[in-house]
């Protein structure tokens, strides 16, 4: 519920603090005094747009901060998702317009979005004017009046749930045909692919092994030659580095006796001895192993043709890159075999969903064929004593084809005359008709949810006397389970109101400001007096006054 308005620097008001309280507050005033400067201020910190023109002195910023307590709205999700500071009882929303036209809106002092804005906005107060009577007209509103009376919302869930997975089950049933259909344009190609890199036999790693034997058998006769002279100067028997340290090694060891620190040189000459000998073994192996064959050239230059070519083909830089397009087109292959039974499965998954939708569909449809002659009944009793005493009403469940919302829409059917037909409500309902009409839909859905404060703007236009007496009395009865306030024109209704306001302009200073004043039990009096007799208060209209905001008591 809202606690407190306030107003700066706003179109006629200059300054303007309005506490609010719990129940039915009425606010009258005269035409043009100033009531819907109110709203229209009241819209801004709700997420509405921004008119600069309601700004008055350019020169102070524009401000509108009203206080809510929020704690029956379950608003814990929203302050968290949003990263808000949750405070129940405390909630404070500001929006500010600067002289230059920039708007900044605070939730608890946090900037946020208008959109952001909006969306709290539109859980904590609610403002029926005559354009919202159009909802009145709409399926999707009639079929949330029939569920909300319903209490259905478990069967609401578990049909939406199975719809969900009707729906994702048919999505990847018609992605998995696709994919099959394109595959099968492919297939040809594919195969013709694989097989040609299956046939290549590619092994990973072999293209590097090829290149350094390729590099080898190029160059085998002048790695041999070279090799040869390398075994030349380390066996030559003339100068050869081995024979020369054989016999340098032969002298050493006749030191033995006379010079035994020579023993330390000796084992060091025969390890470099053994070494060069391993040496000259393993480049004559070498080169004996090593043999000029242009068959296997030939062969491993045609190999690598076919490397490179499948390469150059896919557009790829190596063997493993080509191992993987090979497997890649295996699985391709594996899948287009397999497609059938996939198709077949997702198929089988797919009834199943759809029978658990149906039943779900199907209980449903149960809830609101039960309440539809309930919600009608309602409606007629609620209606008789506003002036249709002839109203006829059906609300009627027509089934369509499956939707997010169910296998049927409502349809509320209206005849506020003897022996007329029942049309539905947007063809045949006048203005007035309708404005009751929607007035005892809140009613009756006011103890279902928790609603979010309501003010009626004038929801009473083109009725009179007892009519306008009885619907401040479904107004007052809708504010035991939240907060109503009601502009209004009648003196039937504003007695009926717990807390009166009265809106006017004061022109006592330089310029004309609309004020807003609660009023006490004698300046209530005087009000209620006024709107029955004009500006004139004669002793009968405040007797009159009097009778009518006693018998509400």
């Amino acid at each position: 519920m809202i606690k407190k308005l306030i107003i700066r620097n706003y179109a006629l008001i200059d300054s303007l603090d309005i506490d609010f309280s719990q129940g039915f507050s009425v606010i009258t005033g005269e035409t043009g005094a100033g009531k819907s400067i109110i709203l229209g201020a009241l819209s801004l910190i709700l997420g509405q747009r921004v008119d600069t023109k309601v700004v008055t002195d350019s020169s102070v910023k524009t401000l509108v901060e009203g206080y809510f307590d929020v704690s029956q709205y379950n608003l814990q999700d929203f302050f968290a998702e949003n990263d808000l500071e949750y405070d129940a009882t405390d909630c404070i929303i500001r929006r500010e317009i600067s002289p230059t036209g920039k708007s900044r809106a605070f939730i608890n002092d946090t900037p946020v979005t208008a959109a952001v804005l909006k969306q709290l906005g539109d859980r904590l107060i609610d403002i029926h004017s005559q354009h919202q009577n159009l909802l009145l007209t709409d399926a999707a509103f009639q079929l949330r009046l029939v569920d909300v009376l319903a209490r259905n919302e478990k069967e609401l869930a578990a049909y939406r749930q199975a719809y969900g997975e009707c729906n994702a089950l048919s999505r990847e049933l018609d992605m998995m045909r696709k994919r099959v259909a394109e595959a099968a344009a492919d297939e040809d190609y594919i195969r013709f692919q694989y097989s040609q890199l299956l046939d290549a036999k590619l092994i990973a790693g072999e293209q590097e092994e090829l290149e350094q034997e390729q590099e080898r058998l190029t160059h085998a006769g002048e790695i041999k030659e070279l090799l040869y002279g390398v075994n030349s100067l380390m066996q030559s028997d003339e100068g050869g580095v081995i024979p020369a340290l054989n016999m340098a090694l032969s002298r050493i060891r006749s030191l033995h006796n006379i010079f035994p620190e020579a023993h330390s040189i000796e084992e060091r000459m025969q390890s470099a001895y053994i070494e060069l000998k391993d040496i000259d073994d393993t480049l004559a192996d070498w080169n004996e192993q090593l043999a000029v064959n242009p068959d296997r050239l030939a062969w491993v230059e045609e190999r690598l043709d076919t490397l490179y070519t499948l390469q150059q083909k896919h557009h790829l830089n190596s063997v493993e890159q080509l191992i993987a397009l090979r497997d890649d087109y295996a699985s391709r292959l594996t899948g287009m075999d397999n497609s059938e039974a996939e198709i077949a499965a997702i198929e089988q998954k797919l009834s199943v969903a759809q029978a658990r939708c149906k039943s779900c569909a199907d209980a449903l449809t149960a809830t609101r064929t039960r309440q539809a002659p309930l919600l009608a009944a309602r409606l007629v009793e609620e209606l008789q004593p506003l002036g249709m005493p002839h109203v006829q009403i059906a609300v009627d469940i027509e089934a369509c084809d499956y939707y997010k919302m169910g296998a049927e829409q409502v349809v509320i059917r209206f005849s506020a005359n003897k022996n007329q037909p029942l049309q539905p409500v947007a063809q045949v309902a006048s203005g007035g008709e309708i404005s009751r009409l929607m007035l005892c839909v809140k009613a009756l859905i006011a103890d279902a949810l928790a609603m979010p404060t309501i003010i009626f703007d004038e929801i009473d236009t083109g009725v009179s006397g007892d009519i306008a007496a009885r619907m401040g009395h479904i107004m007052k009865n809708m504010s035991q389970y939240m907060q109503v306030i009601a502009i209004t024109h009648l003196p039937q209704v504003a007695a009926t109101g717990s807390h009166h306001y009265r809106v006017f302009k004061d022109s006592s200073g330089d310029a004309t400001h609309t004020q807003l004043l609660q009023l006490a039990d004698n300046e209530r009096v005087e009000e209620v007096a006024r709107m029955l007799s004009g500006t004139t208060l004669t002793d009968a209209a405040l007797n009159n006054a009097r009778v009518l905001l006693q018998s509400q008591e």
